[in-house]
């Protein structure tokens, strides 16, 4: 198994995982949310200054502000809740995944980083697609963090649609 592999097997079993864990709480869903749009930040962040396609560096330049915007949503929403975000090992593990994705991006260059980095992409948004679906919405208590969850849905749509197509294009 590759590195790459390696690292999205272990982001994304964070993701995963939390359908599988005990029923997170709101508390424990923020901090999910505002981990998981942070690890696509740190990648986006190396994307947009190593990537060689232009596609590439667009799409991360992109996932950075895109995922940023979601955050100071989640950030302004949980102040006015006075939810503070809960750590809790689904967000632990997709920070851990986050960390070793990027350290194993840094190793490449050239093609190998852009391929690997939108092949991760793929699979990361459609992880948290399925978390989103089968755990963040029906575990959500909170009717405001629920409705933030599925207004950004459809962002995570269309990031991984505009993901498949760049890795189409890079075969």
């Amino acid at each position: 198994m590759k590195i790459r592999d390696l690292c999205v097997t272990a982001l994304l079993c964070g993701v995963a995982g939390a359908a599988h864990a005990q029923t997170p709480n709101d508390a424990q869903i923020a901090h999910i949310v505002v981990t998981a749009n942070q690890v696509d930040i740190d990648a986006g962040t190396l994307a947009s200054a190593r990537a060689t396609s232009a596609d590439v560096k667009a799409f991360g330049r992109m996932m950075a502000t895109d995922h940023a915007g979601v955050n100071t949503q989640a950030a302004a929403l949980a102040a006015k809740l006075k939810l503070t975000p809960q750590d809790n090992p689904t967000s632990q593990s997709l920070k851990a995944g986050g960390e070793k994705n990027v350290s194993s991006l840094k190793a490449l260059k050239g093609a190998a980083f852009d391929t690997a980095y939108i092949d991760h992409e793929v699979e990361y948004h459609q992880a948290v697609l399925d978390a989103i679906d089968k755990t963040l919405v029906p575990s959500a208590q909170n009717a405001e963090l629920k409705a933030l969850i599925v207004k950004v849905r459809p962002a995570f749509v269309a990031h991984l649609e505009k993901a498949k197509s760049i890795q189409a294009s890079l075969k």
